[in-house]
């Protein structure tokens, strides 16, 4: 069981694992070292900067959606800095110049509208590709590959006409998958748009990778990986966020009070619509520590969070013994996508940030106060 000190943090409080991140990033640097491909970190999964100095000594760089993701990933990371918008803004499009190496353009037209300059300024260009090939089961919101998907670029609206100006494509089409989705996804890609690809100098394989999971098939994305780099000879990279913090984060709560109607509902200090929006967006149920499904252990609890919103509820789940105001309910797998997303809606504080280093030390990085939210307003 992990440990923690609730009482040295005010509760609710993120904590970040050293020991955790290390093994996913030595992971992730064998897939490098095995293939010569290159590993982004996604900052829309994780950007808790503090980190930085660590995961650039195993990744070669990180991957931004607009102007303030990739400053943070010039100034805090280094290495290279990307950058993917599905329409850039022509007011920090000069700013965006002084940080990124490699644009991602998302049509015809902002490859048109763009491309030339970011070209003369020596940065790398490359268009994002929809592949129309959807292999996700369950998760429309997250699927560039649905239909109508406003990203990336098809292959009835490919234009041969810009290929001068492209160094590479770029596909992102997964969500939490495996490598046999990336394989059906390659085909798919290579049957469109293969043809290209001798002319470019990189392909970009996006992210959805959960390399990092237990059951994922390393050896297939590797052969993936060889064969495209064999057989076109371009360079890949893929750009992972989850895969980089999978299992290294935590959400440390504490029960506020519980109520009954119909079931027992306990009510904690950290809330789904703030700290967790993944669980109302996705949706889905988070792991609690020391927990199980409803009906598996003797106590089952609806979790839910203080604020006004009536469907601020985490989910259900089971525990050995009654809780009771003061207990500790830790959520797993917490550092990916849910500390970029927390809001403050209702006046909830944000959560601090912990870190555990590899000797188990814990360090509170960043808490925060009434100024933040105040300062959002006006």
């Amino acid at each position: 069981m992990e440990q923690f000190f609730p009482t040295t943090f005010r509760t609710p409080y993120f904590l970040v694992d050293e020991t955790r991140l290390r093994q996913n990033l030595s992971c992730l640097k064998e897939v490098m070292d095995r293939t010569g491909c290159k590993i982004l970190l996604a900052q829309k999964a994780f950007s808790m900067f503090y980190c930085y100095p660590l995961i650039r000594t195993y990744l070669s760089g990180t991957t931004a959606s607009g102007l303030y993701e990739a400053r943070l990933g010039y100034e805090a990371f280094g290495k290279e800095t990307h950058v993917f918008s599905p329409a850039y803004r022509e007011d920090e499009f000069d700013e965006l110049l002084q940080y990124a190496d490699d644009f991602v353009f998302n049509s015809p037209s902002q490859l048109k509208k763009y491309g030339l300059r970011a070209k003369k300024a020596g940065k790398s260009i490359g268009l994002r590709i929809n592949p129309e090939c959807s292999t996700q089961d369950g998760h429309a919101i997250y699927d560039p590959c649905a239909p109508g998907s406003r990203l990336g670029t098809t292959y009835e609206q490919f234009d041969e006409s810009l290929l001068p100006l492209l160094d590479g494509l770029h596909f992102h089409t997964l969500c939490e998958q495996n490598a046999d989705a990336l394989e059906t996804t390659v085909e798919a890609f290579l049957l469109k748009f293969g043809r290209y690809l001798p002319k470019m100098r990189w392909i970009n394989l996006g992210g959805g990778h959960h390399i990092t999971r237990a059951d994922y098939d390393v050896e297939r994305l590797i052969r993936i990986i060889l064969r495209l780099k064999d057989q076109y000879g371009v360079e890949v990279y893929l750009e992972p966020g989850e895969a980089v913090v999978l299992n290294a984060g935590f959400l440390v709560s504490q029960v506020l009070e519980i109520v009954h109607n119909k079931l027992d509902i306990a009510i904690l200090d950290t809330s789904a619509a703030c700290h967790m929006p993944d669980v109302l967006e996705m949706p889905y149920r988070p792991p609690v520590q020391n927990s199980a499904k409803p009906g598996e252990k003797a106590y089952t609890y609806r979790l839910a969070g203080p604020t006004c919103l009536a469907g601020d509820v985490i989910g259900d789940y089971a525990f050995d013994a009654p809780l009771s105001p003061g207990d500790v309910v830790v959520f797993e797998d917490m550092a990916l996508y849910t500390m970029v997303k927390t809001n403050t809606f209702n006046g909830m504080p944000l959560p601090s940030i912990v870190w555990r280093d590899k000797n188990g030390v814990q360090q509170l990085i960043r808490s925060f106060s009434y100024a933040d939210f105040k300062s959002r307003l006006s």
